[in-house]
């Protein structure tokens, strides 16, 4: 039984009534049919009597300060530092989420600390953020809540990015668009439907694409990301048809990082995935046209930095999540043969290498 008293527990945006006190989810492209008395797939959105509710308002279980290319975003407001969000439950169930402790609690295991809007956003400016993501768990089951927050953390002079996993609904995400600033959007096997079928209950990644599309139209800067599954999702030609997708469709200057898996959850018996099949793979998101491919999560690779996509010169370098060296002039030229790279923003601070470097 819901506590309908709760701070935690609000009226849901995005649904519709059915017949029989029947509520249709309308926030991300499961479309849940949900039964009086019944949860949605995400295990956080709770029909009473004909009415959907959330039940994560504000109950987060992180609030962390990380830098932005933790996220990753590399290429929007490099060297800013966000504050990090996130709820239980989310609507995939993939078998090798490294978050699974917060995204897979459902019904009577949600979770967590309530904070208010007002005192996240006042969480931020203490501590000197630039912005505020919404990650670690899918962003958009707490629609409701990220909605109100990134309103607020805009009009206080904040900026919003969130890392999701694209199966946002288009209305839902419309609605949102004038909040959020920046976004990655993170692929799984290459998008590969089988893998996505078997891995993660997701019946068909297509509605990720048609995201991807919404936001480059409502001016929400984009990166890519891919987690490469060995064994079951490093496939060349899934990558090869990713790839393809991103350059036709975002441009062939949107970065993609294809990241390392490491064993998990469901998947603990399956190795980290090898180096050189991350960049076998590169070598392919290249070969479509890619100009910025990066690799995560393997610290201190060439393929951390940003290299002038005209010219091929080193004008950022990374490690890890701290950027290292920064060679772009005013305006993110290229010192060295003056194309405009893809970045937004300038880098907050002053270039700098670690007494380990």
């Amino acid at each position: 039984m819901v506590d309908l008293s709760k701070p935690w527990v609000v009226r849901a945006r995005h649904w519709a009534s059915l017949d029989g006190g029947k509520v249709r989810c309308n926030l991300c492209y499961k479309r849940c049919p949900i039964a009086s008395g019944g949860y949605g797939a995400c295990g956080v959105r709770y029909n009473d009597g004909g009415v959907l509710y959330t039940l994560v308002y504000g109950l987060l279980t992180a609030v962390n300060l990380d830098p932005i290319e933790k996220k990753p975003l590399m290429h929007f407001m490099p060297g800013s530092s966000v504050l990090s969000i996130s709820t239980a439950g989310c609507n995939f169930m993939c078998m090798f989420c490294q978050n699974w402790t917060i995204s897979q609690s459902r019904r009577g295991d949600v979770y967590g600390e309530y904070y208010q809007p007002e005192k996240v956003v006042g969480i931020g400016r203490k501590f000197k953020a630039d912005g505020i993501s919404y990650t670690y768990n899918e962003p958009t089951i707490f629609y409701e809540y990220m909605y109100d927050v990134a309103r607020l953390a805009k009009r206080e002079g904040m900026f919003n990015t969130m890392v999701t996993n694209g199966y946002i609904c288009e209305d839902a995400l419309i609605e949102l668009a004038p909040y959020m600033d920046a976004a990655t959007v993170d692929f799984k096997g290459g998008g590969n439907i089988k893998f996505y079928r078997k891995f993660m209950g997701v019946p068909d990644p297509e509605p990720i694409f048609t995201s991807l599309k919404i936001m480059k139209d409502e001016k929400i800067f984009v990166e890519v990301t891919n987690l490469v599954v060995p064994k079951y999702g490093d496939d060349e030609d899934d990558i090869r048809k990713l790839a393809r997708w991103i350059n036709e469709n975002l441009g062939p200057e949107t970065p993609f990082h294809l990241l390392r898996f490491y064993p998990h959850y469901m998947m603990s018996e399956l190795p980290p995935t090898s180096v050189e099949v991350l960049e076998r793979l590169a070598r392919v998101a290249v070969g479509e046209g890619l100009k910025h491919v990066y690799l995560g999560n393997v610290p201190g690779h060439r393929l951390e930095h940003t290299y002038c996509p005209n010219c091929n010169y080193l004008v950022v370098r990374r490690y890890g999540f701290d950027v290292v060296e920064w060679r772009l002039k005013e305006g993110n030229l290229c010192p060295n043969c003056g194309h405009s790279v893809n970045i937004v923003g300038t880098f907050k601070g002053s270039s700098y290498r670690p007494t380990w470097w």
